[in-house]
């Protein structure tokens, strides 16, 4: 049976550390999917979702075993319909873990052949969250380092 692992988030940006996460999990998984989703608890955007899309894309460009996709429901629907039995999700603290635990245990109960898969973020990437990248980024502070090389070229000013 195919290991099919979504590895969800807003990805407002997509940074290197969630790249970390997917290289990691590609010894793990036989595909990953990454799902860009809509978080009912913000507003609006900072990135472009498509512009972030084809960024995340470009990134991952010579992995036949990772794909992109935007949606818009429930991630235990989501997995339920591409037929993926995993969630792929990286902690980089204990804040990190209560959050992830209460959501795992939510798509399981939704989902009951879902089983969440956490990966311990890299030290290098343990600060690294979008929200302090939008923040520094919004006032003119330098994220490149930040990110993958395709996210970072096409920031807006």
């Amino acid at each position: 049976m195919k290991r099919v692992a979504i590895f969800p988030g807003s990805f407002d940006p997509f940074t290197k550390g969630h790249e970390d996460i997917v290289l990691r999990g590609m010894d793990m998984f036989d595909e990953i999917i990454i799902g860009v989703g809509h978080n009912s608890q913000k507003n609006k955007r900072y990135f472009d979702i498509d512009m972030m899309v084809k960024c995340i894309e470009m990134t991952f460009k010579g992995y036949d075993n990772v794909r992109v996709l935007v949606y818009n429901e429930l991630t235990a629907q989501l997995a339920k319909k591409l037929d993926a039995r995993f969630l792929l999700r990286g902690l980089r603290n204990t804040t990190d873990f209560e959050y992830e635990n209460s959501i795992s245990q939510v798509n399981r109960h939704l989902n009951k052949n879902l089983e969440s898969v956490f990966l311990i973020t890299s030290p290098k990437f343990a600060a690294v969250s979008s929200s302090i990248i939008r923040e520094v980024h919004k006032y003119g502070g330098e994220v490149s380092e930040f990110l993958p090389y395709p996210i970072s070229d096409t920031l807006p000013a």
